[in-house]
């Protein structure tokens, strides 16, 4: 495993001070670079919330079109496919439908952290009023992909415009600060949560991306599938075990925004 395995990557080391389990919001917004991105990072954490009452939303920065090695797919075809299976992962999570599930719609692999994204961004963050934000950490360290920095620099720019009452006045919304940003594939970990009683439920989640099998779980068959849920099963176990947990998901934690 290394800094491009998705979503949970080792963790090299951790913070002298790491934290735990935040207090469970009443409201929390994921925004991921693709269909999956958001399973593969905070999965377990969002399910674990949704099942103590907290409303969790989805936000998916691109359309997803570049998720296969086929040559010839119907890459439309392929973005309404991972339309469907981000509304069943989304949804095995706890979440509570289609509504909840949120749609940038920027073409695959040519994400930019620009104004007009910044603001379609800080909309949603001010509609939905979360408490807690996560996303991807735009300064991880020989990340390859292009689309998670710049969901990451996006996320962040959003969270001050979001929070601050004369950037886009045109919204007509009242501002709004969230108390706390989770960053996954943190490039310096100082937050933990444990994702014992949840972590099954992240499998689950991550199993509705059926288009994904083959390119990123590297499962071809029930067997490669087998191995795929054993993997994540050790990585969180990895995660945890510094700190008595089971499993556990590692973020890098941002309050007082």
């Amino acid at each position: 495993m290394n800094a491009n395995e998705p979503g949970q990557p080792p963790v090299a080391q951790h913070h002298s001070s790491t934290t735990s389990n935040l207090e469970v919001p009443k409201v929390a917004l994921a925004i991921g670079a693709h269909p999956d991105d958001v399973e593969f990072g905070c999965g377990g954490t969002l399910a674990k919330w949704a099942n103590l009452g907290c409303e969790i939303h989805h936000f998916v920065m691109t359309d997803g079109s570049k998720g296969t090695w086929d040559a010839n797919a119907d890459t439309q075809l392929l973005i309404e496919r991972r339309r469907l299976e981000q509304i069943d992962a989304h949804e095995r999570l706890g979440g509570a439908g289609s509504d909840y599930v949120y749609w940038l719609g920027r073409v695959d692999g040519e994400l930019v952290a620009d104004v007009d994204g910044r603001s379609l961004v800080a909309r949603v963050i001010r509609t939905v009023k979360p408490e807690v934000v996560l996303s991807h950490d735009p300064w991880k360290r020989y990340r390859l992909h292009p689309d998670h920095r710049e969901t990451g620099r996006l996320v962040c720019d959003a969270i001050v415009a979001a929070r601050d009452p004369h950037f886009h006045p045109e919204h007509a919304l009242e501002p709004h600060r969230p108390q706390h940003l989770l960053l996954w594939e943190a490039d310096e970990v100082n937050h933990i949560e444990d994702v014992t009683s949840s972590f099954q439920i992240k499998l689950h989640a991550l199993e509705a991306h059926v288009s994904q099998f083959e390119s990123t779980m590297k499962a071809v068959d029930e067997d490669g599938l087998a191995e795929f849920r054993a993997r994540m099963t050790t990585r969180l176990a990895e995660i945890g075990q510094p700190f008595e947990m089971q499993a556990a998901e590692a973020f890098h934690l941002m309050s007082n925004l």
